[in-house]
């Protein structure tokens, strides 16, 4: 028992000491930063900072901050030249493997150079020449310390130039025919426009995508030139927009554009005579046909339908010119992937501080009917050791599993279009589980059917899907007589949410899906409703209904309900190394109709790595509700509504480790008054009052293909206590009772 003790608070104790001694580590390295002047040359100087400004407001000076060709050394935090100090702490000698150590880790001493310095106010006024600002200039200073010396940029934009006029020299009739910018309707340049280069770049782009989509297979944005006049003493330019008549080379005379027209489609493979696709599947995502013009937008299309499919490993589409005619042959090569693969994946549980293993296996067939459908068949297994559980028998979880999904790389439905068909980008997926779980308390088996679409618009960064329906089947086979004795049949201590969610239940939803993600906004929508259809139908037909008054299917009660959650992330960069993510998540959910109480499954909770992370995932809520008995505060630490607010400053640390500092708030409450959970009711006049409140640090092993991430999280504000000790442990903070420690895989939001 000692033995089982020690290894327990090991960790613990480990946490605790790195946690003492960072901050004094961190001390050192920031003392040795303000000495790293030993490692600059003489008559030279350590560049310590670098600002840009402008003499214009509202001038958006970040936005040139990239022309800077020389940085001051990276901060941590935007703050703490930490990277700089751990190179300052390595001696002279270079040949001292520990001295090399400390400069492989830490950042070299940025010394300040002047010809960068002028390439760099060159730049800038190229750039700001670029944004319209014609007569733009800048200006550096420089203010040294002795060996320490900050650079300042002004940027003197002065007046932007606008566009007075626009005027088109169209070399060649048949383009200019087409195009008609003669028509005011049909004009992107306008008077009174910014003249800036991004404006007419953007110009030149549409007018070269517009003729290759209608043909033109030899044009390029080349053809297009402009030429601008600007009266003396005026910010107005007339401009005039040339496009030239066709010349391949200097030897020949200059003609019309030719126009190509598709001969013929054919289809190639290196990997063998045969291609292990159907002809029909082939021609359905070829957007290339014969008699058609050539068009580039269809040839990018044709691509990304090819890219999507599991059996292709890659695509190579080329046109050949027939001769003396405006005629392409094209031939669209093909190489496919194995069609089968079967992979083993091992991996470790923490469930609330319960350690246990998984694995799986995955089966794999990219190419089920020869069109590119994909097989998998995943079968799982899972124990962990169940250490808090007291009175039961076994002290193990055990869970098995069978997921199965069939996807077809397009929309599998009735009643479309051929056409909309070959040009959407959109899966459709039939998906089969089955899951044991068998618990001290209880067994479980779940049955799950799906149908459902995705498709995404790439222009848009948005990613749709559509869940036409989805089955899940809950039996409880088996409830062990103590749980059933103390929590279930025990009138003095019967939980309705409790009892509700250890019956058999039966669940018929519909749902949709949106994300957006752009890099720097993200939203996720989510909505889903249950049991409509099987209300309609036991009504219309008068169906029996059970001892509490719910419509039954094969004498099962199906859940109703009505599901919404949104979540938005905005990621705010400084620099190439500190950013600042803000994120907000919210979800509702509401029983009505044959349900009083939502499914457990259903249910929000809060706490956990991607939540509030002061708490442990479950540990928190509903509302003010504080649990007695931690054996089923599992249970009644849930509710029908979430809010999630989060605030995480993300800095690069050095070599894959990343560093965050993070602020999160939020709570999970009910919309209707249990009885087993007291305050934990959603009102208008007291719901802020139960906000929590965490605070911690954080660490990431970025991997690019994964992020490890590690967090400690803090209780600020505690809503399940109303004292003030321990309803503030920001103000009264005690380790061991206020910590959370999260492991997981990827960012939280």
């Amino acid at each position: 028992m000692e033995r089982s003790g020690l290894y327990k608070y090991q960790p613990l104790q480990l946490l605790r000491n790195a946690l003492n001694t960072l901050p004094l580590w961190c001390m050192v390295a920031f003392l040795a930063a303000c000495s790293a002047s030993k490692f600059v040359p003489d008559e030279s100087c350590l560049l310590e900072k670098v600002e840009l400004k402008s003499d214009t407001k509202k001038f958006n000076v970040a936005s040139l901050e990239p022309y800077i060709r020389q940085k001051a050394n990276s901060k941590w935090f935007s703050v703490f030249k930490i990277p700089l100090g751990i190179y300052a702490l390595s001696g002279r000698d270079s040949t001292c493997w520990v001295n090399r150590t400390l400069r492989k880790i830490g950042e070299e001493p940025v010394v300040y150079d002047t010809l960068q310095a002028k390439l760099s106010c060159n730049d800038l006024k190229l750039a700001l020449q670029n944004m319209g600002y014609m007569n733009g200039e800048v200006d550096l200073t420089t203010r040294a310390k002795g060996k320490h010396l900050t650079a300042v940029y002004t940027l003197h934009p002065g007046t932007p130039f606008y566009i007075n006029s626009v005027r088109y020299d169209i070399q060649d009739s048949i383009i200019a025919k087409m195009l008609d910018l003669d028509n005011p309707n049909r004009q992107e340049l306008k008077s009174g426009d910014p003249f800036t280069v991004t404006r007419l770049e953007d110009e030149r782009k549409r007018i070269t995508r517009v003729l290759m989509d209608s043909g033109y297979y030899r044009f390029h944005k080349d053809f297009i030139q402009y030429g601008a006049d600007s009266t003396k003493g005026s910010n107005q330019v007339n401009l005039m927009l040339h496009l030239l008549r066709y010349r391949p080379n200097s030897s020949v005379p200059e003609t019309l554009h030719p126009r190509y027209t598709i001969r013929s489609v054919a289809f190639s493979s290196n990997d063998s005579t045969k291609i292990h696709l159907r002809q029909r599947v082939l021609r359905r995502s070829t957007l290339i046909r014969p008699g058609d013009l050539f068009s580039a937008s269809l040839l990018q299309r044709t691509y990304a339908n090819f890219a999507r499919m599991q059996a292709v490993r890659y695509t190579n589409i080329r046109f050949l010119e027939v001769p003396d005619t405006t005629l392409l042959d094209c031939d669209i090569n093909i190489s496919t992937n194995k069609p089968s693969s079967i992979s083993f994946q091992p991996e470790g549980t923490n469930t609330a501080g319960d350690l246990g293993a998984a694995a799986s296996v995955t089966y794999e067939n990219r190419n089920l009917f020869r069109g590119s459908e994909l097989l998998s068949i995943q079968l799982r297994a899972a124990y962990e050791a169940i250490t808090r559980l007291e009175g039961y028998q076994n002290k193990d979880y055990q869970e098995y599993g069978v997921e199965t999904k069939l996807t077809f790389p397009r929309f599998v439905a009735p009643l479309l279009s051929k056409t909309f068909r070959r040009r959407s980008l959109a899966t459709s997926e039939l998906s089969l589980n089955w899951n044991l779980q068998n618990r001290p308390e209880f067994h479980r088996r779940v049955f799950a059917m799906a149908w459902r679409y995705h498709w995404n618009e790439p222009r848009h960064h948005i990613t749709y899907r559509y869940d036409f329906f989805d089955i899940n089947y809950v039996n409880m086979p088996w409830i062990s007589s103590r749980f059933k004795a103390d929590y279930l049949d025990n009138a003095t201590s019967r939980n309705a949410i409790l009892r509700y969610n250890y019956e058999d239940i039966f669940i018929l939803k519909m749902g949709f899906g949106m994300s957006f993600n752009n890099g720097v906004n993200a939203v996720k929508l989510n909505v889903e409703s249950a049991g409509n259809i099987l209300q309609a139908v036991s009504k219309t037909f008068r169906m029996q209904q059970n001892a509490d008054g719910k419509y039954t299917l094969v004498n099962i009660a199906y859940a109703q309900y009505v599901k919404f959650d949104v979540d938005y992330t905005r990621l705010f960069k400084f620099d190439e190394r500190n950013s600042l993510a803000f994120h907000v998540g919210l979800g509702v959910a509401y029983p009505y109709g044959n349900s009083t109480i939502l499914p457990f499954e259903k249910r929000y909770f809060s706490g956990g790595a991607n939540s509030v992370r002061g708490w442990r995932v479950r540990e928190l809520g509903p509302g003010s509700f504080k649990g007695t008995d931690g054996r089923i505060d599992f249970i009644n630490q849930t509710g029908d509504m979430k809010l999630d607010l989060n605030l995480e400053y993300r800095t690069f640390l050095g070599w894959k480790l990343h560093g965050a500092v993070f602020v999160d708030a939020g709570n999970i409450w009910t919309l209707r008054n249990y009885a087993d959970q007291p305050g934990g009711q959603f009102r208008f006049n007291t719901f802020y009052q139960q906000i929590a409140m965490a605070y911690g640090l954080g660490l990431r092993l970025n991997f690019d293909y994964f992020v490890l991430r590690f967090d400690l999280g803090m209780k600020a504000v505690n809503p399940a206590y109303s004292s003030t000790r321990e309803h503030y442990p920001l103000f009264y903070p005690n380790f061991k009772r206020d910590y959370a420690f999260h492991f997981a895989v990827g960012f939280p939001f």
